[in-house]
């Protein structure tokens, strides 16, 4: 069986690392204070990988945690993908300059996806593409406004284009511990060739076994936040059932 990549999720809303239910900032808790703290405990505890999201930014529009990413950056040295806020080349080129390894973008994906296929060209490999779903329908800005599009319209915009990833997040769930609804996001990996990340209401490392047990395109990472943060999945038996 393929190898599912886990990608621990810090989160950053005023400098601290949180989780919040349905993108929603007002629900936020705060799990630590300081985020590169929290990025060493999940490299320490065997990830290779480290997801990374400027939630005040993605409201914004513009960065707003530079200073927490800086520092997580500075303080791990396994790979980091980041969203959040990121809305030109030149926010790419800056955060990919700064060390960040794939840079993700969700509402250019939606109203400007030729800034996309043109980031994807100059850094192939190097971009992620956040397909964000609520009700069916891919919302964009920090989640607080949706557009009328699905999310396999939005995936297939970038057949082709080089990116290197759909981080595929069923809003939904996010942040309720609920379990992840693995035909939807199966659904989206069967439909085109990019690797696919799926997020949201992972609950369990059951979670992870029945990503890998589906049938059809396999599920190349999975997203992991609450449920880790709170303790119901322990790393070192998640990275185990994931390889």
């Amino acid at each position: 069986m393929a190898t599912v990549i886990l990608y621990p999720a810090i989160d950053l809303k005023d400098g601290q690392c949180v989780r919040v239910v349905h993108g929603d900032l007002d629900t936020a808790t705060v799990f630590n204070a300081s985020p590169a703290d929290q990025a060493r405990a999940w490299a320490d505890g065997g990830f290779h990988w480290i997801h990374v999201v400027d939630l005040n930014g993605a409201v914004s529009g513009r960065a707003v945690n530079e200073a927490a990413v800086e520092a997580i950056l500075q303080a791990v040295s396994v790979p980091v993908q980041l969203g959040g806020g990121i809305r030109s080349l030149q926010d790419v080129e800056r955060w990919i300059e700064a060390g960040v390894s794939r840079v993700i973008l969700g509402t250019l994906a939606v109203r400007e996806p030729e800034i996309v296929r043109e980031a994807a060209r100059a850094w192939p490999e190097q971009i992620a593409v956040s397909v964000d779903v609520r009700k069916g329908k891919v919302a964009v800005q920090g989640w607080t406004e949706d557009s009328d599009l699905d999310a396999i319209t939005v995936a297939k915009r970038f057949e082709d284009a080089g990116v290197g990833a759909l981080i595929v997040t069923d809003i939904d769930r996010d942040g309720t511990v609920m379990g992840f609804n693995v035909d939807a996001f199966g659904a989206i990996a069967d439909a085109v060739t990019i690797p696919v990340i799926a997020a949201g209401g992972l609950a369990t490392i059951d979670d992870i076994v029945r990503l890998k047990a589906r049938p059809g395109a396999r599920i190349a990472g999975a997203v992991l936040g609450r449920a880790l943060y709170n303790g119901a999945i322990i790393p070192a038996e998640a990275l185990k059932v994931a390889a």
